[in-house]
């Protein structure tokens, strides 16, 4: 095992004394190409091509001597560190950090970055990444070969955000382009590069909030709430309160998640799936449901898409779904919902016989489908007598082949 490793970050500015005296003593010392060509690398070290991090870490491991290993921005930061300390290679590290790379970026454009969120973004994630610029109003994204500017600004479709493109921060080449998110696949980008995407309808606190990243805290407590103008019950049988906490409970919508919520009412539900982070399509066939969507979102302050149009039809140009919640349209929108194959999906049917006919179809979708007969009686707490009773069948679909 090497006797000593040192993790030194580089942001483009003169290595500290503390990064100096460690590649003056180092015997093996790995990095990028351009961590490589830096005066400060002893000639008579070992030096190693960093591709695979965890190739490079049994490298060093089976080492005798001291190594140092080289990394863009804060190494501690989404970076090598992580994966050398890895139990597997037994490695204790020292690290001299350095300004990360987020950081350049957001000092590059003269941004404050305390409300951003930040993702990784490779070819396995670059959808759940795209879902974060979709559900948020700033991110970062850290991109790699084949999940980059041009991929995102694909997937993004029609939602429109500002990208500020820096590339090779911190070298000679160093660029930064202002481009909306439309127009970057009309460009070829150097690797590596980092992405700000910027926009949205959301609103920003004025003070940044008390925590990193986004608050998506309502200004009241709970959820399931009433829809705007709703004293009591809502008027269907798909808008109920209770129906929709059992639904949002099943569906368990999280950040990077697709949500589709077909037969958006009043948007209440739209709503909580985005305070609980999720990006969130709300489809109605009535233009007000729509309206009323959006103006909820508006309310408490969170971004989604609406989209007014008959389902089953206009869900064929939406992107791939991870949950739907199905508030109507029967059983052929359940069955084309069931083709896209979400990881879970929720429904209701006001008969047994209805309800059947939709577990029979998801079960032959490939679906593990369970149904519950769910009673909600509202009481008037001044009288405490019946004001509305609405029963349903509940049902809901998960896919076994999906990951959580």
């Amino acid at each position: 095992m090497a006797d000593r490793v040192t993790v030194i970050g580089w942001d483009g500015t003169p290595l500290t004394e503390a990064a100096r005296s460690a590649l003056a003593a180092a015997t093996l010392v790995a990095g990028a190409a351009h961590h490589l060509a830096l005066p400060e690398v002893p000639a008579r070290a070992e030096q190693v091509r960093l591709g695979s991090v965890h190739l490079a870490a049994r490298r060093i491991a089976a080492h005798r001597g001291t190594a140092v290993v080289l990394a863009d921005g804060d190494p501690g930061f989404f970076g090598v560190v992580r994966a050398l300390r890895a139990p597997e290679h037994g490695l204790e590290v020292e690290v001299v950090p350095a300004v990360s790379l987020v950081a350049t970026a957001f000092a590059r454009a003269g941004m404050p970055w305390d409300d951003a969120e930040i993702v990784v973004a490779h070819r396995r994630t670059l959808r759940r990444a795209v879902n974060i610029c979709r559900a948020h109003t700033k991110v970062a994204v850290l991109t790699s070969p084949g999940a980059g500017p041009a991929e995102l600004g694909l997937l993004l479709g029609d939602i429109h955000r500002t990208f500020v493109i820096c590339e090779e921060l911190g070298t000679d080449r160093e660029q930064v382009t202002v481009v909306t998110s439309d127009r970057a696949a009309d460009h070829s980008w150097r690797d590596p590069n980092i992405v700000l995407v910027v926009g949205g309808t959301a609103a920003q606190s004025p003070d940044g909030g008390w925590r990193a990243g986004r608050d998506l805290t309502r200004n009241r407590r709970g959820w399931a709430l009433p829809g705007a103008g709703q004293d009591g019950p809502a008027g269907h049988e798909g808008e109920g309160q209770r129906l929709r906490a059992c639904q949002l409970a099943l569906l368990g919508p999280r950040p990077g998640d697709l949500v589709w919520d077909i037969g958006c009412g009043s948007g209440t539900l739209a709503v909580d799936a985005a305070l609980f982070g999720a990006a969130v399509i709300a489809v109605d066939a009535d233009r007000a449901a729509c309206e009323r969507t959006a103006e909820a979102a508006r309310r408490d302050g969170v971004q989604l898409q609406t989209v007014h149009g008959s389902a089953p039809h206009v869900l064929e140009a939406l992107p791939e779904p991870d949950v739907v919640r199905i508030g109507g349209g029967g059983p052929s929108v359940v069955s084309a919902v069931a083709d896209r194959r979400p990881a879970r999906l929720v429904t209701h049917a006001s008969t047994r016989d209805a309800a059947e006919l939709v577990g029979r179809d998801l079960t032959a979708h490939g679906y593990r489908v369970s149904c519950s007969l769910l009673q909600s009686v509202e009481l008037s707490t001044d009288t405490w007598s019946e004001r509305e009773r609405t029963v349903v069948f509940l049902l809901s679909g998960e896919l076994p082949d999906r990951a959580p």
